[in-house]
């Protein structure tokens, strides 16, 4: 029968004890002894073995919370843990509760087997912010409160920016965990930020960028570093697929980064300018151009924006702000190199410069190359570019020509 509360209230005594069985209930039913006595029961299989449990009477325990506690308790044994050894089960859920530093790693994990290309960056925020403070505690035990005090305590250091990212990070890690069934709920609902996400729109002006260009010099950056900073002005193209650059993928004037290094997973052709040429430095003996110092790989792409905040923040000792712009990031420079583009009528061609997805209909279809298009752009900036550090008159700078 369905159990409602109606059909539950007209369920009479009889001489014997007996049950009643919710049709298609998953072994959830009432116990009714002949004194009228009416008691949640839960009827399953633990190790081959049948056995039943009780949560309750009726009417003290209401309809609805019987189904929350019938619902726990197959929760309970789809996990193999006996629900009716109600200690027993809780301090089994206690022990397998995974703590916050069990948490990380498996989200970590998780990225890494997606290819997520920000799971490194994602790792060093938390094992910087995350793990020394809530590592030992269990991820259920995580309140609101927590959060909100973690973001502050980020905050008073003067990082206010990075306590934003943090929350991102965490607000992403704790909805793993409730997709995952790990926990119920995300502490992080209804918490917002300290400070708003700042709209991605910044780009430098003309005098921005003869500014940036010329204090990179004096910024106590490594010339790997400092040239691939110009390389995404020059390039526009994003900063983890510059620092990765191979000579593997250059081909005279063109730079073919691979669908594996791609962020949409397609393979882009890059034209590269004279200026662009001379900016890349001869590459290791592993092929790449920007080598980390441990060998065997690129630069993390991450230390081009450690590098950018350290040199727009003042010196400790002498208070210097070798880098006196207001404040951008490596990605600003390829959103830069894009407005300009556009700005000298390449708007339509930018998106080809950019290697961003075409998601309409008309893409399936489309499989011109552009490789005219995207030089000719490309040109056109370089052009621009080389007048801005030179403080030429704009004389020499195109328009783009169609057709």
């Amino acid at each position: 029968m369905k159990l409602t509360d109606r059909a539950i209230q007209a369920i009479k005594p009889a001489e014997k004890r007996y049950e009643v069985w919710e049709t298609n209930g998953k072994g959830f039913g009432l116990r009714v002894s002949p004194a009228g006595r009416k008691t949640w029961i839960f009827m399953y299989r633990f190790q081959g073995k049948s056995r039943r449990m009780t949560f309750g009477d009726y009417p003290d325990m209401p309809l609805a919370d019987a189904h929350e506690e019938h619902a726990r308790a197959r929760k309970l044994l789809n996990r193999g843990i006996d629900p009716g050894n109600r200690k027993q089960a809780a301090i089994e859920v206690e022990r397998r509760a995974p703590t916050v530093a069990d948490l990380v790693k498996e989200f970590l994990k998780s990225l890494e087997v997606k290819g997520n290309r920000t799971w490194r960056e994602y790792e060093r925020s938390l094992n910087k912010d995350v793990v020394p403070e809530w590592g030992h505690v269990k991820a259920k035990d995580i309140r609101r409160r927590d959060v909100v005090l973690l973001m502050e305590k980020i905050a008073g250091r003067g990082a206010v920016n990075q306590s934003t990212q943090v929350f991102k990070i965490v607000r992403r890690m704790f909805n793993f965990a409730v997709e995952r069934d790990l926990l119920e709920h995300s502490p992080c609902l209804q918490v917002k930020p300290l400070a708003p996400d700042n709209k991605k729109d910044r780009f430098l002006s003309e005098e921005e960028i003869k500014t940036f260009w010329t204090a990179l010099e004096k910024c106590g950056m490594t010339e790997e570093l400092k040239r691939a900073l110009k390389l995404i002005l020059v390039t526009a193209q994003r900063p983890g697929e510059v620092i990765g650059a191979h000579e593997s993928e250059m081909d005279g004037e063109w730079w073919t980064i691979p669908a594996e290094r791609s962020k949409n997973k397609r393979s882009h052709r890059v034209f590269l300018t004279p200026l662009a040429q001379g900016l890349f430095l001869e590459p290791d003996e592993d092929g790449f151009y920007f080598p980390s110092p441990r060998g065997g790989r690129a630069i993390e792409v991450n230390a081009l924006a450690h590098a950018v905040r350290r040199a727009m923040n003042p010196d400790k000792e002498t208070g210097e702000v070798k880098l006196a712009l207001d404040h951008f990031t490596p990605h600003d420079l390829r959103r830069t190199a894009a407005s300009h583009m556009a700005q000298l009528g390449y708007g339509v061609i930018v998106e080809k410069v950019l290697n961003h997805t075409n998601r309409t209909v008309t893409a399936i279809y489309d499989r011109y190359d552009y490789d005219r298009e995207k030089r000719q752009a490309l040109e056109g900036w370089a052009r621009k570019l080389e007048r801005i550090l030179s403080d030429k008159k704009n004389d020499n700078v195109i328009e783009f020509r169609k057709g």
